[in-house]
């Protein structure tokens, strides 16, 4: 199975770190910007509730009083209306979607139908209020104190149900705050690993040349790295390298051993025609001790021609080293 390259992995490893990373710090940021927005939601809720009451307390104070003062009053319904249709509907300029949940969104229906029968009274005691009906104001007067705390309760619901949502988005947003984190730090432990094993392999090529360098190719070992696809080549280059070496180191021995053969031979042949020349008189015996030299002669020389012909096709191996481990690479 071809490995994949360094360069690939580094890639790919840079690119899923930094899309992790973006990935988590957009939702981090989308989701904190969520949790402001509800905060705002739970506060307008709050203050609808608080509304209530205050809407109650004016009424006590106009019954009391008998005034016709009913700016706060209006103030208050005004506010109260703002703050539920704002739940139920959402708002544009406060960046504020309709109700999240459809519980939520059945509860503010809820209170909008008490509201609405609430909102009448409050209407219909203003109208007393001008026209001096006591009777009218009692009977008012008594609807509201009793309606009044069903209708805060059903907006304090409103409040609890919200409060559990964002505490539900919160929680979310801290599991996956330590999900992402989790994932990240795998990440990174996985990329020190492969540096690692890039390391390795990378040591294990530097100890196979400084071995090529002390020239001892006899004891040299063929590499064996499963590593990425550039180091691998690089080992099988050096394989071949070292192969070819050892071919052409075997072959150049024996051509010196050839070679030392025939000049033992030569050393021999003419100690022999020394002694024949000295010990030897007879010219007839000389001629054929000197033709049975220049047969050794011959024999000799073509040891020498054998000799030079490997030495020359040792020449022609080692040129075609370095082209045929060129040719492998390519392939």
């Amino acid at each position: 199975m071809k490995k994949a390259k360094i360069s690939t992995k580094i890639k790919l490893l840079g690119a899923l770190l930094i899309f992790s990373m973006f990935v988590v710090t957009s939702i981090t940021i989308y989701l904190n910007q969520k949790n402001i927005k509800d905060a705002l939601i739970v506060n307008i809720a709050g203050k609808n509730r608080m509304l209530t009451q205050k809407i109650t307390k004016n009424i006590l104070y106009l019954y009391q009083n008998k005034k016709p003062d009913f700016v706060e009053l209006d103030k208050a319904v005004s506010e109260f209306d703002y703050g539920i249709t704002t739940l139920k509907d959402g708002n544009t300029l406060l960046y504020i979607k309709n109700a999240p949940t459809q519980e939520i969104n059945a509860q503010i229906s809820k209170v909008l139908l008490l509201w609405s029968t609430f909102k009448y009274n409050v209407k219909q005691f203003k109208k007393s209020i001008l026209l001096d009906d006591k009777r009218s104001q009692s009977s008012i007067l008594y609807y509201i104190n009793n309606s009044n705390n069903e209708l805060l309760y059903e907006v304090d619901k409103i409040v609890t149900l919200y409060t559990n949502h964002i505490e539900n988005k919160t929680n979310f947003i801290k599991k996956f705050q330590y999900s992402a984190m989790a994932i990240l730090l795998m990440l990174v432990i996985y990329s020190m690993s492969q540096l690692k094993a890039i390391e390795v392999h990378a040591n294990a090529l530097l100890e196979k040349s400084k071995e090529i360098g002390d020239l001892d190719f006899d004891n040299i070992e063929p590499l064996d790295i499963d590593a990425e696809s550039e180091i691998a080549e690089v080992a099988d280059n050096i394989n071949c390298f070292v192969d070819k070496v050892k071919s052409a180191i075997k072959f150049s021995s024996s051509a010196v051993i050839q070679s030392k053969l025939a000049s033992d031979k030569l050393e021999e042949l003419t100690m022999e025609i020394n002694d024949i020349i000295v010990e030897l008189e007879d010219k007839s015996i000389i001629a054929k001790q000197l033709d049975k030299s220049e047969d050794m002669v011959l024999e000799s020389t073509e040891d020498l021609i054998q000799s030079t012909k490997k030495l020359e096709h040792l020449r022609d191996e080692l040129d075609s080293l370095l082209a045929t481990c060129k040719i492998e690479k390519k392939d």
